[in-house]
């Protein structure tokens, strides 16, 4: 069982950001073998979704209203640490994420640039795919929706 905690950019302690960016590196960076720039000036907009388990950072989103990354609310950086995938996180992890986005925004139009291989996990959760794939950061990617009422 996940324990979920969300956080403005500025309540969070040093400690959590720390696991935060270590799990980021870890995942997009080292077992993508993707040299980007993850510490891209954005996590200071962002409210941070934490999902701890035994005290350990092991799922993560980030997410925006409206306007601060796209015209709609969006989540970004979804992760869950290689060792947890088995528990299916990613889906507790996003669905936090989306009530949040409901909850601190009263937004219900959510876009994602979501990696290709990952289209079926979002499409369970509601997303639809808009338009064509493209690279990011020489990742096959996908933009998608989620329209709830």
């Amino acid at each position: 069982m996940l324990n979920i905690i969300i956080k403005p950019f500025n309540k969070l302690s040093t400690q959590e950001l720390y696991a935060i960016l270590q799990l980021r590196s870890a995942v997009f960076v080292v077992e993508q073998d993707c040299v980007y720039q993850d510490i891209d000036g954005k996590d200071q907009k962002a409210i941070h979704i934490l999902g701890i388990k035994n005290d350990n950072l092991v799922a993560y989103t980030r997410i925006f209203k409206p306007g601060d990354y796209f015209e709609q609310a969006s989540i970004g950086r979804v992760l869950v640490a290689k060792p947890e995938r088995q528990h299916k996180y990613g889906y507790d992890i996003m669905n936090a994420s989306i009530s949040a986005i409901e909850k601190e925004f009263k937004e219900h139009t959510i876009k994602i640039s979501a990696q290709s291989y990952l289209k079926d996990f979002y499409n369970n959760l509601g997303f639809k795919q808009i338009g064509e794939a493209y690279l990011e950061d020489n990742i096959p990617h996908i933009a998608m929706i989620l329209k709830r009422e």
